[in-house]
């Protein structure tokens, strides 16, 4: 190993050079998470410095009748209680592309130079799609599920929001939008694993449609509008996934014969044996 000074293991990823035992591996993985507890920390004292302005924004979807209204509370702990959650989830999304790279710094170890560009492209796209997924669900989905929700029965019934429910019905939404967002990333995975090919994704579009549907139908929205605004830029996103699984995919596994690569050695005239 090379005598020149070296960031911890956790702050980098593993050398060339370097060889890890198993209790080498333990730190490693060790140094990482106390590396993603200290960032989710410190993204977690940022949110609570903003906690009034990180509320009022997650407020803002709701209609002017329950955004006038305020907040219900049902114990003295709740309003504390609901405040640590939404700056945890906040920290969270802060802390995302750090969270990313530390996992997958320790998942594939020892990378060279142009694949860590690779590795700090593949971060990116996970966190841009991720938060485009955030966004997408907060201007689009989230209000127009709200509207649809609150508003069911009319003046049958009175809505009161509470706190916790509602933040935590956010959280759920938001989330699950991003993750939706990240489909073309996984697609485009799996056919550069060589578990499917694009040929396979186009010819089963009927079932990714039934898929997406289920997929936004699980939503915690409930609404059917809600269900088509997800639905739209799944199926754009899907047909994504298919151009990108075009381009980085590979030969499905089990139809590939490494084994014919290889060279074999012709044998001369003279050790050939007689025919008997």
């Amino acid at each position: 190993m090379s005598s020149r000074f070296r960031l911890p293991v956790g702050f980098r990823t593993v050398g060339p050079d370097e060889r890890l035992s198993v209790v080498d591996h333990l730190h490693e993985l060790r140094r990482r998470l106390i590396v993603s507890g200290v960032v989710v920390a410190l993204a977690f004292v940022v949110a609570y410095i903003f906690r009034d302005w990180i509320l009022h924004l997650l407020a803002r979807p709701l209609p002017p009748k329950q955004r006038a209204e305020g907040f219900l509370t049902l114990s003295p702990t709740e309003p504390f209680i609901t405040v640590l959650e939404v700056c945890l989830w906040t920290a969270i999304l802060i802390a995302l592309p750090v969270l990313l790279y530390q996992v997958y710094a320790f998942v594939i170890p020892a990378v060279g130079r142009h694949s860590r560009r690779v590795m700090l492209v593949i971060v990116a796209a996970v966190s841009g799609l991720f938060l485009g997924g955030v966004v997408f669900g907060y201007y689009l989905v989230l209000p127009v599920a709200l509207k649809f929700l609150l508003g069911f029965g009319g003046s049958e019934f009175s809505s009161q929001v509470r706190a916790q429910d509602y933040f935590g019905f956010v959280a759920t939404l938001l989330f699950a939008t991003g993750f939706t967002f990240e489909v073309p990333l996984a697609m485009a995975a799996f056919a550069r694993m060589g578990l499917v090919t694009p040929q396979m994704y186009r010819r089963q579009w009927r079932l990714a449609i039934v898929g997406i549907a289920a997929v936004a139908a699980f939503l915690p929205t409930g609404d059917p509008f809600s269900m088509l605004l997800v639905m739209v830029p799944m199926i754009v996103l899907y047909l994504a996934g298919i151009w990108l699984s075009s381009i980085f995919g590979r030969p499905l596994v089990w139809r590939r014969n490494p084994w014919l690569d290889a060279v074999e050695p012709t044998p001369s005239d003279d050790s050939v044996a007689p025919p008997v």
